[in-house]
């Protein structure tokens, strides 16, 4: 009779699990993925179309080289390949004049026609709200003033950025650097790198060295493998970093050939930046692939973007789905106010909404720490829904996931010499 008490109280406990998950089960069919045979089918489609226009090759397509140098930038060629409208146009004509544009042909055959509001086209295809709210700072993260040697940024003691170029596969409209951006690409002089390494080799309390930009995996194979040799022959530098959105943008870039040099520098890190689960395609899972297998951890750091995924559903859908890549979800980052991006802007509840329907209805490798960039350098700040309700000497309040609010006894053990006495 127990046992079958007991049975029966659990068969009730999960379908009231189940039941708090319903609502995103039924919306989970309703968002876009990239890794569907659906969205699978309408990037071939659009390949087909772009590898048409270029007069390329599937050989073309699969060469980061020739990704990076096709760029489109251009909004005659741009409105041959996806649907926009006369104002569409003169929007992005007026933005080229202050801000600059290009998508790799790989990201621009992911966004979809039928949606005018396609999350892919509105992160890389200018708006007119750029200009028309031109509200913000070219630096709210105050890098200028936290820039002593190189081209370093060092806004913590044990840690610090090398920024190695300003060029990207494609330039996020959201961008925090976008004041680096300019009108051409532009690496790190070698001279300058040069300038970063000794500071780091003599500063024996930096232990993590972040590479980034820009996107660090524009450099050349050459170029990395000179740079992670530098960083990796320094006693103190424990393991380097390397910031790349390559993975979202420009798969391909991914090579043995990088490979074999990031195999040669462990331990390395990847931190890669995944907004939504349209981004997740084939090809890019098997470039994560590839690093996860010669042991490279992955981690993604997300931006909370308005219209984007500014939504409790698609932000668990996508953790979930970066799961399958072996990429672990790292941060959500509150959006900067950057000139020119601040339509993109949420407020800081939608940040704390999604956490709170990220816990306990999502494993916790899925839950990443929901972080808001101090302004002024001041560096980053957790922002978590609260648990932690009261204490006293004794005793602590808390509030599980389900809103159930319990004291949870907290004496101290005595000291282990005591009880060991």
């Amino acid at each position: 009779m127990e046992e079958r008490n007991s049975r029966e109280i659990s068969l009730q406990r999960a379908h009231e699990l189940k039941s708090r998950i319903e609502d995103f089960l039924t919306a989970r069919d309703s968002i876009p993925r990239g890794l569907s045979e659906e969205e699978t089918s309408k990037q071939d489609e659009k390949k087909k179309k772009i590898l048409s226009l270029l007069n390329a090759t599937e050989e073309d397509w699969n060469d980061w080289k020739w990704q990076l140098s096709n760029r489109i930038s251009d909004v005659d060629l741009l409105a041959q390949i996806i649907k926009l409208d006369e104002n569409e146009i003169k929007a992005v004509k007026r933005v080229h004049k202050k801000f600059r544009w290009a998508i790799s042909p790989y990201y621009l055959s992911l966004i979809d026609d039928n949606n005018k509001y396609d999350p892919i086209k509105l992160m890389s295809v200018p708006t007119k709200v750029e200009i028309e709210k031109a509200v913000g700072s070219t630096d709210p993260m105050a890098e200028e003033f936290t820039n002593p040697a190189g081209s370093i940024t060092r806004r913590y003691p044990d840690r610090l950025i090398i920024n190695v170029t300003n060029e990207c596969a494609m330039y996020c409209r959201h961008c925090q650097r976008r004041r680096n951006i300019g009108t051409l690409d532009q690496h790190t002089p070698r001279e300058e790198l040069q300038e970063s390494i000794d500071y780091i080799r003599n500063t024996p309390e930096v232990r993590d060295v972040l590479i980034t930009g820009g996107d660090a995996f524009t450099l050349s194979d050459a170029t990395l493998d000179w740079l992670l040799g530098e960083l990796h022959s320094i006693p103190h530098v424990d393991y380097i970093r390397l910031g790349t959105r390559t993975l979202v943008t420009m798969p391909q870039r991914i090579t043995d050939d990088l490979l074999n040099i990031l195999k040669k520098y462990s331990p390395i890190y990847i931190n890669t930046h995944f907004n939504h689960p349209k981004e997740i395609t084939k090809e890019a899972k098997e470039a994560c692939d590839k690093l996860s297998n010669i042991g490279v951890p992955l981690g993604n750091q997300a931006v909370l973007l308005n219209g984007i995924n500014n939504d409790k559903f698609v932000m668990r859908l996508m953790n979930q789905e970066l799961l399958k890549c072996r990429v672990r979800p790292y941060y959500i980052f509150h959006a900067k106010k950057v000139l020119g991006t601040t339509h993109f802007k949420t407020s800081v509840n939608e940040g704390i909404e999604i956490m709170e329907y990220l816990r306990g209805y999502t494993s916790g490798m899925a839950i990443p720490t929901y972080i808001i960039n101090a302004p002024k350098g001041k560096g980053k700040t957790p922002i978590l829904p609260q648990y932690l309700i009261s204490h006293g000497k004794d005793y602590v309040k808390i509030r599980t996931w389900e809103g159930e609010v319990i004291d949870y006894p907290s004496t101290p053990s005595k000291p282990m010499a005591e009880i060991l006495k």
